[in-house]
């Protein structure tokens, strides 16, 4: 699939440099990613990071934010950033004869941002909106109160956007010191995939980020308690939204492969358990899955169901029911055909183009410090046995550990503890 090894390089300065060629495609995504991101804030900053995103795009001391949006939009390029729990990224993509520009273009934005005092109050209202719109979008809502009760008074279960108190606290002396201490060189990786040559991209990073020298202060990470309760939030809805969830495993363990497999056929595809018994045979829910989040130090794995209001305490039942399950029975062969090949034929095609590619490396290198060639993705996939993701589920699905959220129009709803059972 690709057609060049992906070369590493690490500058003077500490800044990493990833590239894979790929000689197929005449685009190049190329992203700046920072290893720091909400879980790094204290609770009183909270949604910093997020914010200095933003900022980044309001001008820098030479390019205003219209310059900014005219010059990608002249070369027909593509410029978007986000912000996630443990790393931020901003990148372009273009066609390969643009990549000086592209360069140019980041190197300015991550470098040099302005930080001018009437952007900041207009990005203040922008980012109260953004906090707005997820209390108004009850899916998102309910993973956002979820996150915060099982990771309570912890960096990990507060809002990547933070809050409207937070956000209104901000003002350039706050924002321009936190962005001294996290955008240095030790902290940047660069990661560019498509029509290139290494060395290429090397020189014009070097020439942009070499002087970035300044070291700044580590990050002290934590692991978080997990306390898993019982949350019901009522609200005006249409619809009852519900999570519930356990711990699972960190990034870089050794059973990430098997918890994948155990995802996919619990709740990641069509297929799945708890699409076919929620949804398909009963008609309980439109939407149902299961998702697996992972940290440098702790994951979690969760189960949405968007359903009646009058039918949650049955859906949570099936749920339940399913998790037994899966921990009671082996799995059978052609299912766990059908998983592994999902998860493999799915992980090859979100990386077909240049732009999760890139992303795939700076992942990669974030988490692994190493980069994991696709086909020692797929043989770890292809490795896991029934027994394996029997055992997964043994171990993540304990009882007393489920904890759960609902969200909706279900005033005095009650969920006993014992409903939670999972033995």
């Amino acid at each position: 699939m690709s057609d060049a090894p992906i070369v590493r390089d690490v500058l003077d300065n500490g800044l990493r440099i990833l590239t894979e060629r790929m000689t197929q495609v005449r685009s190049i995504s190329i992203g700046v990613w920072l290893t720091r991101g909400s879980r790094h804030e204290s609770a009183e900053r909270g949604g910093i990071a997020h914010f200095v995103e933003h900022m980044l795009f309001k001008g820098t001391a030479s390019r205003s934010a219209e310059d900014i949006a005219q010059a990608i939009d002249s070369i027909g390029g593509q410029l978007d950033a986000f912000t996630a729990k443990e790393y931020a990224s901003y990148y372009i993509k273009v066609l390969d004869e643009h990549l000086p520009l592209a360069i140019d273009i980041l190197a300015d934005i991550v470098r040099h941002p302005a930080f001018g005092a009437d952007d900041i109050a207009r990005e203040k209202k922008v980012v109260v909106e953004e906090i707005k719109m997820v209390e108004d979008t009850p899916d998102d809502l309910v993973h956002e109160l979820f996150t915060q009760g099982f990771w309570e008074n912890h960096p990990l279960g507060r809002p990547i956007l933070g809050t409207k108190e937070t956000v209104e606290s901000f003002n350039a002396d706050l924002l321009r010191d936190y962005f001294r201490g996290v955008y240095t060189a030790g902290n940047l990786i660069v990661s560019a995939v498509g029509n290139l040559e290494h060395e290429r991209v090397r020189d014009l990073v070097a020439e942009k980020f070499g002087s970035l020298t300044e070291p700044g202060p580590p990050a002290r990470d934590e692991a978080p308690q997990v306390v898993p309760k019982i949350l019901v939030r009522n609200k005006e809805l249409e619809q009852s939204h519900l999570c519930v969830g356990v711990s699972s495993y960190p990034q870089n363990h050794d059973d990430r492969y098997s918890s994948y497999v155990l995802n996919t056929l619990l709740g990641g595809s069509m297929s799945s358990r708890l699409f076919q018994n929620v949804r398909e045979k009963r008609g309980l829910a439109y939407a149902v899955f299961s998702g697996l989040s992972a940290y440098r130090d702790a994951g979690s794995f969760t189960i949405y169901a968007g359903c009646s209001n009058d039918v949650v305490s049955e859906v949570i039942d099936l749920v339940v029911e399913e998790l037994r399950g899966v921990k009671q029975t082996p799995v059978p062969d052609a299912e766990m055909r059908r998983s592994k090949d999902h998860l493999k034929g799915s992980l090859m095609l979100s990386l077909e183009n240049t732009a999760s590619r890139m992303s795939h490396l700076a992942r990669q290198e974030i988490y692994f410090d190493r980069q994991f060639g696709l086909d020692e993705t797929l043989t770890g996939i292809e490795k896991v046995t029934a027994d394996d993701v029997q055992r997964v589920a043994v171990d993540l699905f304990k009882n007393g550990l489920l904890a759960a959220t609902v969200l909706g129009n279900v005033n005095g709803l009650q969920i006993p503890r014992e409903r939670l059972d999972l033995d």
